[in-house]
């Protein structure tokens, strides 16, 4: 959708790893998934589809294991999928490290214990999600665009627009919508269908950060 300079892909690459902490995912090994998910949607390949999991646990424990040989090159993806992907192999064996992912656990318990007042401790709850917030967020698409909604397109596949979710997942559950359409920026389509992250994409353009290839609303 949109390309970038060096400065700008190493300044995203490293926000990534920061934003993600204890869950950081590899831009890279992820776009792979993504373009595989794309390309075999819902069928016995693609990567993350509930349709060939019995739950939403071995779905994801399928998509890790997939995930895990990219990410260190036991599996050899199709030239299709690897092609024009940032790359910043100090930053993923960085991100990937138990030491980075149990600092960064570490980190929140230790803000939590600092932020957190004595008569809310059920707050502390919430420490498993952070911790595992790429997962979770990922579980949530990839199950829930392909099982819960409503489909705008015939895409020859399971994917659905979960509109009551959707914001919560900033656009990204307009899954049918993306499947048909996967090139477009915005990834709403109907007048009721409002994608959060566009305006922000839009912003990027405008600011020179990105440089749109499409600019379809």
């Amino acid at each position: 959708m949109f390309v970038m300079n060096k400065f700008w892909e190493k300044f995203f690459y490293a926000f990534t790893y920061i934003t993600q902490g204890s869950s950081y995912l590899s831009p890279r090994a992820y776009a792979v998934l993504h373009r595989m998910h794309h390309a075999y949607s819902d069928t016995e390949k693609d990567p993350h589809t509930p349709h060939h999991a019995s739950n939403v646990f071995t779905m994801m424990w399928k998509t890790k294991a997939i995930y895990n040989n990219i990410l260190s090159y036991k599996e050899v993806a199709e030239k299709r999928f690897t092609s024009n992907l940032p790359d910043w192999k100090f930053i993923e064996n960085l991100g990937d490290s138990w030491y980075s992912r149990v600092g960064w656990g570490t980190f929140y318990v230790l803000f939590y214990i600092k932020f957190v007042p004595a008569d809310m401790w059920y707050l502390f709850l919430l420490l498993p999600v952070h911790f595992l917030m790429g997962p979770v967020h990922g579980a949530i698409v990839n199950w829930s665009g392909h099982m819960y909604g409503y489909q705008n397109f015939d895409n020859n596949d399971k994917s659905r627009n979960s509109l009551a979710m959707d914001f919560l997942m900033m656009g990204e559950l307009y899954q049918n919508n993306h499947h048909k359409l996967p090139n477009r920026v915005n990834f709403g389509v109907k007048w009721f269908e409002f994608d959060p992250t566009y305006p922000v994409i839009k912003v990027l353009d405008l600011l020179g950060i990105i440089k749109l290839k499409t600019v379809k609303a």
